[in-house]
């Protein structure tokens, strides 16, 4: 794998600093600052007189990002986690003999390196470090792509995400958000009084969602478990044990189709609230979002491509009513079946006739509503039909005490005042497996423990999922789930992809 002529000449030159006793993949290093923590704490320089101070000294380290060569002396920029720092090396200042025989022979953009120095602002008015002493950390054998192109290839970035974070720093500031935002998430909830816990990601029926699991196999017990599609219905069975709110951060897996809002592996937060109501859900949902953005210190209005999201604006609309107030179809059709298969075969849209009233108004509303709502809105009221583990409305009992979230045209959540009767649930269960007894392979599985922990008694409780991946994507203008996964879900590739083509 390392034929490339570039990586060769490479790793030639890793065995001459060898020759001459330089580990060229050192274990040590003495660093003792941060390039960003050197560049504030330096910041006075550029108000002394000599612009420098040669009795300071650090010992900074990172990765070399630019080298240019100007005879007895070079300007490189090494980057870190926290920075870019523009160094200074001259040949006087180094062991005799090092610039020219190790130095300028031996290392290139890529290599780690770490700099020992003192800080001074060059005339062109930049604060920069002085190198008294230079040792590599470690030798990159394969080149870098080409600075100004980057990498243009968004599979490739997403294939060897590595290389992807060398290149471009704000991918990398993409994913401290995204680790900012589990990290305040839990911390809300337990504020909150919720207490965190851990569900199995193996499950013997796969359930707790509408959706096609992944299937593996546990040799020891020869019998086939499914890879966790949401933990909902474990963290029910810990109300009915006694716990009054609980939450799980949790990655759920889905065997589903790959697009800009999914990935087989996904993670989402699920917590459920004893004694409240998708109601409460609401309210704590908004002060969820004031919590994110005041530690987050984002604007509350923010770009998503050509939209505007308003975070100040929420509102909250019954599905039904969105139909036609927000969706414009007639609003005469959508409460009746044979209307709505004969609206949706006017428009030329697929329309299964064996769907009852709910699924119909809930494909309505992805093809006529759902792309509309840009700034958050609750959708309310979800029909019976499509909500399996949702409690029936008292009034109107063909609905469910329901909302989705929806932000940018994209869900963000969803809650429900949770279905607590276990005769209800039981005959939900059964229609479900009439549903994937008819060919719906994302029908629920029939789960009598679950059906026989609510015999025990649940309180009254409300329960809700958010959805982390679409969250980020939306707080960091990103149009797909790939950008804000350190590692997405790809197809194969037959063939090597060579880094190091004319191309790139």
């Amino acid at each position: 794998m390392f034929e490339n002529k570039y990586i060769q000449q490479r790793i030639e030159k890793a065995d001459k600093l060898r020759e001459v006793g330089i580990n060229p993949y050192s274990n040590e290093s003495l660093r003792n600052c941060t390039i960003s923590k050197y560049l504030n704490v330096n910041s006075d320089i550029f108000h002394t007189e000599n612009k420098r101070d040669e009795n300071r000294s650090y010992t900074v380290a990172g990765r070399i990002k630019f080298f240019r060569l100007m005879g007895k002396a070079a300007f490189l920029k090494i980057e870190d986690e926290s920075g870019m720092l523009q160094v200074y090396v001259a040949r006087d200042n180094l062991p005799e003999g090092f610039y020219n025989e190790i130095f300028k022979k031996n290392i290139e953009v890529g290599d780690i390196v770490e700099v020992t120095g003192y800080p001074f602002v060059t005339g062109q008015g930049e604060l920069s470090l002085h190198v008294d002493n230079l040792k590599i950390l470690t030798k990159a054998i394969s080149p870098l792509p080409e600075k100004y192109h980057g990498i243009q290839d968004k599979e490739l970035r997403y294939r060897q995400r590595y290389l992807d974070l060398i290149m471009n720093s704000e991918v990398r500031k993409t994913f401290h958000i995204r680790s900012k935002v589990i990290s305040l998430t839990r911390r809300f909830f337990e504020n909150k009084g919720f207490l965190e816990v851990e569900t199995p990601m193996m499950h013997p029926i796969a359930g707790g969602a509408n959706a096609r699991p992944f299937v593996t196999h546990h040799n020891a017990l020869g019998i086939d478990r499914y890879l966790r599609i949401a933990p909902e219905l474990y963290l029910k069975r810990l109300i009915v044990g006694g716990f009054e709110a609980v939450f799980e951060i949790n990655r759920n897996f889905r065997n589903e189709g790959m697009d800009a809002t999914h990935n087989p592996e996904f993670t989402s937060i699920e917590f459920y609230w004893a004694y409240k109501t998708y109601k409460d859900l609401i309210i704590i949902t908004k002060e969820y979002f004031e919590y994110l953005f005041e530690h987050l210190e984002l604007p509350t209005i923010l770009p998503y491509g050509d939209l505007k999201i308003d975070f100040n604006k929420f509102t909250e609309i019954p599905l039904i009513q969105s139909l036609s107030e927000i969706g414009g179809v007639p609003a005469d059709i959508v409460e009746d079946k044979e209307k709505i298969i004969l609206f949706m075969k006017s428009k030329n849209l697929d329309v299964n006739e064996k769907m009852n009233l709910g699924q119909l108004q809930g494909e309505l509303f992805d093809e006529y509503v759902e792309a509309k709502l840009i700034n958050p809105t609750f959708i309310t009221e979800y029909p019976v039909e499509i909500s399996p583990l949702a409690r029936r409305n008292d009034e109107k009992t063909h609905l469910t005490d329901r909302f989705e979230l929806f932000i940018a045209g994209k869900e963000i959540a969803n809650a429900f005042s949770e279905l607590n009767d276990p005769l209800d649930q039981l005959q939900r269960f059964e229609g479900q497996m009439a549903a994937k007894d008819s060919g719906d392979d994302e029908a629920h599985e029939m789960d009598e423990d679950f059906v026989n922990a609510l015999s025990y008694g649940m309180a009254p409780t409300a329960g809700q999922g958010i959805g982390i991946d679409r969250l980020v994507m939306m707080l960091t203008n990103q149009h797909s789930i790939r950008d804000v996964l350190l590692f997405p879900a790809m197809k194969p590739v037959k063939h090597e992809i060579n880094l190091h083509d004319d191309e790139i």
